[in-house]
């Protein structure tokens, strides 16, 4: 449940009466994707149903009746998350633009090459280009279509590609535990040696080759690697 001082408002309008609840901004995008992924309760900092959140003034159960035919919470709520729209502040809408601006940039990062050295752009080139290309970040639209909209902006400014590389880890047994955290969910097989050796081979976006492997010899720097 997220905290009053950090919700923001979702509203919805009919018979010309304005409905509010307050909400996380962010979890809100999760279940408008996928609404049995996350509980109401978790969304709201409150279960009211406000005319004015503000000033704190409140419909009368026969207008909630009439608009909703319900008076349980729940789903009136999804209504309005469903229908209505979210009243961000600038500072809010800021915020909101900027972390989603973070992810975009992290992610062509990671999973992006420069064809000709065959390594990952620096995060402040790609912002500089997305800078260049006059890219706008939309608060609410879904990531992964914000995504695809940059690299087709980005690509006439610099080039990328999107590889996937093969690696083979070989680590020490004691240190399985603390290295397998971090490549088993890229794991395509795995398999333990005559001499107490964990063996993997995974398969990952080429952009993040090089962070991969500095994680794993940062927990066994005797571990050895090679790509296939």
């Amino acid at each position: 449940m997220v905290s009053l001082d950090d919700a923001v408002i979702a509203r919805y309008e009919k018979f010309g009466k304005r409905f509010e609840i307050l909400v996380d901004s962010q979890l809100v995008e999760l279940w408008k994707d996928d609404p049995t992924s996350i509980d109401i309760e978790k969304i709201v900092a409150i279960e009211e149903v406000f005319l004015d959140a503000k000033d704190g003034e409140r419909p009368t159960a026969e207008l909630l009746e009439k608009v909703f035919n319900t008076l349980i919470f729940k789903p009136i709520a999804e209504i309005i998350l469903s229908e209505g729209s979210i009243q961000l502040t600038a500072v809010q809408r800021k915020k909101m633009i900027e972390l989603k601006r973070r992810q975009i940039i992290q992610h062509i990062h990671s999973n992006a090459i420069d064809p000709k050295s065959k390594g990952p752009h620096p995060m402040t080139r790609i912002e500089l280009a997305l800078d260049e290309s006059r890219f706008s970040v939309d608060p609410f639209k879904k990531l992964e279509l914000q995504i695809k909209d940059a690299i087709k902006l980005l690509k006439p400014l610099i080039p990328l590609s999107f590889e996937n590389a093969r690696l083979a880890f070989k680590v020490t047994g004691k240190h399985y535990g603390s290295v397998s955290q971090i490549l088993r969910q890229y794991k395509e097989k795995e398999e333990w040696m005559p001499n107490g050796q964990w063996v993997c081979i995974i398969e990952i976006p080429a952009g993040m080759k090089g962070e991969l492997i500095s994680k794993v010899m940062n927990k066994d720097s005797d571990a050895e690697y090679k790509e296939l």
